[in-house]
């Protein structure tokens, strides 16, 4: 189950032993009676719970749950038997306001003398139990409601009380009280000032924890009034809702939780809920009834981003449906869409433009255990009240059912949600991403529409660098997905553009200064506002061309770039203070600090374009700890990876085989690498050297050439050497060591050929590499022209010339005369051919290098065999003989 249910007021659990200590509750049968009529009345805003019960002589009592400390208080006792329907005390606990029913024996009686109204309102002092003035005497219900400060430790003198009648109209009372002794009693009571707050409205909802008063009017606007500690109130907003409203009479939201309004009455067609949360997002959902039978629609108006989604259910069973079943639950960071039976869809807010951002459950993955069958309402934010049971719940995403789900999930869609409500609403913590990159080890091959490591890089990202700057969530990236069109069983959406609400106050803070910056975006954004990859992908290729010029601007760019990779770095090892596992940062990766440093400058450019009011040397710092944070992630990727397979030795001898976890591991690796070149992440410095050595000890010999020509293995300094270091000269050896020289990136060549012991001076190694060059060759007609043929081209450039060389003097003994190293060094080739391919071997020989001096006394050379014998036989050992590039 993804929802879990907490109980914070259970009346078996909190009250019955608080009731059964009461002195009218002695009889066991008074007790249970007492307890069977036990209901919740109102939650305040600090949680308290008010609630009321009958006595044992048909008094109505009212009694106070405070969830923090666990105590019950007794409020007041009316000594008749009443139906109260709202009620509600004051931060100070002085006052009590009650608006109730009148039994209909005791109408009925007081009717014989004189007419007695249905509904009364009182207000009543209750520090001590002393005046009660009677605010209203109607016939149709009135609600009421005490506004409370932000800050609850604050006291002060004066209370609001807000009411709220169903004859279409909001008013507010402004209660003086003052201390005689240790008696609080209303100032002048018999003029309590009041203000009129709102009339004629169809629909109303009160949001206790914001202090916020929703209407929609007669002109189909729906109008929000901001109350303030210091008594003031502004009309802040208003929205025009484009849909069509019936006429629905009275509609009331989170100001009734009685259990005797309302029984009788129709169903309202329209279920209209607005739902808020600290981070700006601001959105209305509303049903209405299905105009298809089996199917049932809803909207969600997602105010903050300029447009709206309507959703279509198709419901496998149509028995027992009833839509005003339909319940609307605000779970912060989610909207809950609940059909007890049918389904359980929870809109992502924050992100809604995306359908796999969303969960979308039906069967036993939609029930929500603890609630019964009978109506639930939300009086708080993550609040459940179910009326059949009394109890109070406190509604929550389960991080352990999310994780379970994780691993059960078969859809791409389902997957895609559940990790992006771990890493972006649960947050992201050492014990969760251990689970989340298990997840990822052992599952990459089976997300087939996105790819789970770009997600956990990208999402956390966000997640992490978010906090750092305001309307930077705005400008980050929080998925590598750029669209969505896959299809989800059971349920469509459409999206329309819709009208931006209307802000009438300026100079707004908190959760309005959020929502007037969202709006601004959605106004006057022109290209996406996110980061975005390709861009960098595009200044990379773009860098690559133009590494020729040696202008200064480029150089300085270069320049530049290398500074903000070694930022990086050094952030990474501040921030990594705890010893590496995986044997990262060992050898310096030009081209991953090209990319490192990069996306670096590009990020800062990027933000700089956006957040103007924010300082360059601040902008440079989150560049540089979002692409230090990147890195970081891929090695917490890795010791994970390492831990789980014990790969505890940082040594990988490559003369030895790789076991299989070895191998797991090298393809790990390898979609690593694919997911960061699809994004065009970096990766830490030393990635391609361990990736490299693991795919010496696990591949073969032919498999592991050609993931070097594909790309797949990227051949660094290190790397080569220490393979041309630790393997000997088998034969397996040879053709390993032959296979990658011709492979050597040209800046690595130069450096391998200027050891003392480098590869050239293995005569086994040129002849057999001179050979498979020429029986290549052997069946081509020689020509100039195959200098330029693409497919004869090596990189490896010593043997490349060479083979250039041999092609045009077909059949002949040639000797060449090269310049190895300007000015102190020349190069003596020796070489003869007969008519097969084993006199190549003896003819051409390896690489003779002389000084000067040996050159000098050298005579001329013989075109026989037998002088290009002897000349092979007089060399010096191969110890003192010197290598060079050809």
């Amino acid at each position: 189950m993804l929802l879990r249910l907490r109980a914070r007021f259970d009346p078996r659990r909190d009250a019955a032993p608080w009731l059964a200590g009461q002195p009218l509750a002695a009889d066991a049968d008074a007790f249970l009676e007492s307890l069977e009529t036990l209901y919740v009345v109102n939650v305040e805003r600090n949680g308290n719970i008010i609630y009321t019960w009958k006595g044992t002589r048909g008094h109505t009592c009212i009694g106070l749950y405070d969830p923090n400390s666990q105590t019950n208080e007794h409020l007041y006792t009316f000594e008749k038997d009443l139906h109260v329907i709202s009620c509600s005390v004051n931060n100070e606990k002085t006052l009590l306001a009650v608006s109730f029913l009148q039994s209909t024996k005791e109408v009925t009686a007081n009717l014989l003398f004189q007419p007695v109204s249905k509904c009364l309102t009182l207000l009543i002092e209750i520090c001590p139990i002393n005046n009660v003035k009677v605010l209203k005497a109607v016939d149709n219900c009135i609600r009421v409601q005490f506004l409370y400060p932000v800050a609850e430790t604050q006291t002060f003198p004066e209370s609001c009380l807000l009411l709220i009648s169903e004859d279409k109209y909001v008013e507010k009372f402004d209660i003086r009280i003052v201390k005689e002794g240790h008696t609080a009693v209303i100032e002048n009571s018999s003029h309590l000032p009041k203000e009129k707050i709102a009339d004629d409205f169809l629909w109303i909802q009160w949001d206790t924890l914001e202090q916020r008063l929703f209407y929609v009017g007669s002109r189909d606007i729906l109008n929000c009034v901001q109350f303030y500690p210091d008594k003031s109130f502004t009309l802040i907003l208003e929205v025009p809702l484009e849909i069509s409203l019936p006429d629905i009479g009275f509609k009331l939201l989170n100001l009734k939780c009685d259990y005797y309004q309302g029984q009788e009455v129709e169903p309202q067609p329209l279920n209209l809920h607005v739902f808020t949360n600290e981070r700006g997002s601001f959105c209305i959902c509303y049903c209405i009834a299905p105009v298809k039978p089996g199917d049932v629609t809803y909207s969600a108006f997602f105010l903050h981003k300029g447009y709206s989604k309507t959703y279509t259910v198709a419901l496998e069973r149509t028995d027992f449906l009833q839509v005003k079943d339909l319940t609307f639950l605000n779970l912060d960071y989610y909207v809950a869409v609940f059909l007890p039976g049918h389904f359980l869809h929870l809109l992502n807010t924050q992100h809604p433009d995306l359908m796999c951002c969303n969960f979308f459950l039906t069967g036993e993955d939609a029930k929500i255990n603890g609630l019964h069958k009978s109506a639930i309402v939300s009086p708080l934010k993550s609040m459940v009240l179910d009326l059949g049971t009394g109890q109070l719940f406190a509604l929550e995403i389960s991080k352990q059912g999310l994780l379970q789900f994780l691993w059960n999930s078969k859809r791409d869609s389902d997957r895609l949600a559940t990790l992006h409500c771990l890493l972006l609403y649960i947050g992201n913590t050492t014990e969760l991403e251990t689970e989340i990159i298990k997840w990822i080890s052992e599952n990459m091959s089976t997300c087939f529409t996105f790819d789970p490591v770009q997600e956990f890089i990208i999402a956390s990202l966000y997640w992490r660098m978010c906090p750092e700057a305001v309307n930077l969530d705005k400008l980050l990236p929080y998925t590598s997905l750029g669209c969505w069109n896959e299809p989800i069983p059971g349920i469509t959406c459409t999206t329309h553009i819709i009208s931006l609400p209307v802000l009438k106050a300026q100079n707004c803070k908190g959760f309005w200064e959020k929502l007037i910056s969202s709006l601004e975006y959605v106004k006057y954004a022109g290209p996406p506002l996110r980061f975005n990859s390709k861009v960098l992908q595009r200044e990379l290729e773009k860098l690559h061309l133009d590494q020729t010029d040696e202008g200064k601007r480029l150089t300085m760019y270069f320049t530049t770039i290398f500074e903000y990779a070694k930022k990086v770095l050094s952030n990474l090892n501040t921030r990594s203070s705890e010893e590496r596992l995986v044997p990262f940062f060992q050898d310096e990766d030009y081209q991953q600090q090209l990319q490192t440093g990069l996306m670096a400058a590009q990020l800062k450019d990027h933000l700089m374009r956006h957040l103007q009011y924010v300082g360059k040397k601040r902008i440079e710092q989150i560049a540089v700890d979002y692409v230090s944070k990147l890195l970081g992630l891929m090695c917490r990727i890795m010791e994970n990876v390492w831990r789980k397979y014990n790969l505890d030795s940082w040594v990988f001898y490559l003369g030895q085989q790789g076991g299989s976890n070895e191998a797991l591991v090298f393809h790990l690796m390898c979609r690593m690498l694919q997911a960061a070149n699809e994004m065009c992440l970096p990766l830490p410095p030393g990635f391609h050297t361990l990736h490299t050595r693991l795919g010496v000890r696990c591949l073969p010999l032919y498999t592991l050439l050609h993931y070097i020509d594909q790309g797949v293995l990227h051949l660094t300094e290190l790397c080569v050497l220490n393979l041309l270091k630790e393997l000997d000269n088998t034969e397996k050896n040879e053709k390993l060591k032959l296979g990658i020289l011709a492979r050597l990136p040209e800046a690595i060549g130069h450096k391998v050929a200027q050891l003392p012991s480098h590869p050239l001076g293995s005569s086994t190694i040129v002849q057999t590499y001179i050979k498979l060059l020429l029986e290549k060759l052997g069946n081509k007609r020689p020509s100039t022209s195959l200098v330029d043929r693409s497919p004869a081209q090596i990189e490896f450039l010593p043997l490349n010339y060479l083979v250039t060389m041999l092609a045009e003097v077909d059949h002949q003994v040639v000797f060449l005369r090269l310049g190895g190293f300007r000015g102190t060094r020349d190069c003596e080739f020796e070489t003869c051919r007969r008519g097969g391919t084993e006199a190549y071997g003896h003819a051409l020989g390896p690489l003779v290098l002389r000084s000067e001096d040996e050159w000098a006394t050298s005579s001329n050379i013989s075109a026989s065999p037998h002088a290009a014998t002897s000349t092979h036989a007089e060399r010096p050992p191969l110890s003192r003989q010197k290598n060079c590039w050809l």
